[in-house]
């Protein structure tokens, strides 16, 4: 009788915690009735949690934030929770002895896969972007053996590009842009398949970073066009069939690559209004003037939709020594680190630099004119 009357009081004690776990706007709160339905339609990253749990307090601001990242109509994914005091028969069923447990639920797959790394948020997004990555996200345009597409990577890259022309396309396979540009590549690979001097490709920089890393990829996807071993130019048109096989026709005919591989270097600089970012690089990048940068995540939604934007504030200080735009992608694993270290604790962070030092975060309207007014205020008078 005693067991029980404690049991009781103890339960009341968690109406304060259970109601603040409630106040969560974005995260998807599920039960005994709607579970095991709900997570078959799509990905699922859940938090099987106890109200009272102190760590799974900790955790809930980070869970709203990654939820408000990814949680939009027309996301693959859903992050959500799953209240084991009030639902205690899911999380028996999902063997849950501990809390929070994090586990990943891909759809058409029966085991889940759990989490077990640190519940910081660029952790959790690299988890996430690892899960998807293995999943839908190589897309069936993959190349196989017998396909025109030529996949690269660290041991036929050198010996691929070592005679005769390739059109390589260096992407993410969490790349909007890139996803969306894949069909098209196959296309222009088939198109191709019967000419022995042109070799049309593509490498995952996710995959393979050193690569894409001693080829100055800043941004995906970038197509560059190499003639004997040699880089020789950069593709910046349009990224339609027709567009695609005209460059190559073109790059391909009785010409004498006039670029030099010093100028071709210099030429890429002056195209990418926005410096991509690795921790290892970041303090002699930063070491002088304003630099303006954004630590993303690249399933952010208002990163997503900043990301024009962001660029279009590159544009407007392209060759321009005083400020220079970039971007730091957190859920990359060299990244991580540092993003931690940068007190990163939601996506976009948008942080001022002035001469190697951290100056001021930006909180203001993410408009063009907004962006712009910020960085003039920080400006000389004679740099304006």
């Amino acid at each position: 009788m005693i067991s029980w009357i404690l049991i009781l009081l103890w339960c009341g004690s968690l109406v304060p915690y259970i109601s603040a776990h409630d106040d969560d706007i974005h995260t998807v709160k599920y039960t005994v009735d709607n579970f095991s339905s709900e997570v078959r339609k799509k990905h699922h990253f859940i938090m099987f949690y106890a109200p009272w749990c102190g760590h799974c307090q900790r955790l809930a601001p980070t869970w709203e934030q990654l939820a408000e990242m990814l949680n939009e109509d027309d996301s693959h994914i859903r992050i959500a929770k799953v209240d084991c005091t009030t639902d205690a028969k899911i999380c028996s069923e999902q063997d849950i002895t501990g809390y929070p447990t994090l586990k990943f639920f891909k759809t058409g797959e029966q085991e889940p896969i759990r989490f077990r790394g640190t519940r910081d948020l660029p952790t959790l997004t690299t988890f996430i972007n690892e899960q998807l990555r293995q999943g839908e996200e190589s897309p069936p345009v993959v190349a196989s053996q017998q396909s025109p597409l030529r996949e690269l990577n660290e041991e036929n890259f050198d010996s691929t590009i070592e005679t005769g022309k390739t059109f390589i396309k260096f992407y993410a396979p969490w790349c909007g842009f890139c996803q969306r540009l894949a069909p098209t590549w196959l296309e222009l690979a088939k198109a191709f398949e019967f000419n022995d001097e042109i070799v049309i490709a593509k490498i995952d920089c996710t995959e393979y970073k050193a690569i894409c890393s001693n080829h100055d990829i800043k941004g995906y996807p970038t197509l560059l066009w190499f003639e004997n071993g040699q880089k020789v130019a950069k593709y910046s048109g349009d990224r339609s069939l027709e567009d695609l096989k005209n460059y190559v026709n073109q790059m391909s005919g009785d010409r004498k690559a006039e670029t030099t591989s010093e100028e071709f270097h210099k030429e890429a600089e002056n195209d990418e209004p926005v410096m991509e970012l690795l921790a290892e690089q970041f303090n002699e990048e930063i070491k002088s003037g304003l630099t303006f940068v954004d630590f993303y995540s690249p399933w952010c939604g208002h990163c997503k939709r900043l990301a024009p934007t962001w660029e279009q504030l590159g544009k407007k200080f392209q060759g321009k020594n005083a400020v220079k735009i970039g971007k730091v992608d957190c859920t990359v694993t060299d990244n991580r680190e540092f993003c931690n270290e940068q007190e990163i604790e939601a996506f976009p962070s948008l942080f001022l630099y002035k001469d190697g030092q951290k100056i001021s975060e930006y909180n203001g309207n993410r408009e063009l004119d907004d962006l712009l007014e910020f960085i003039n205020k920080h400006l000389p008078h004679d740099e304006l």
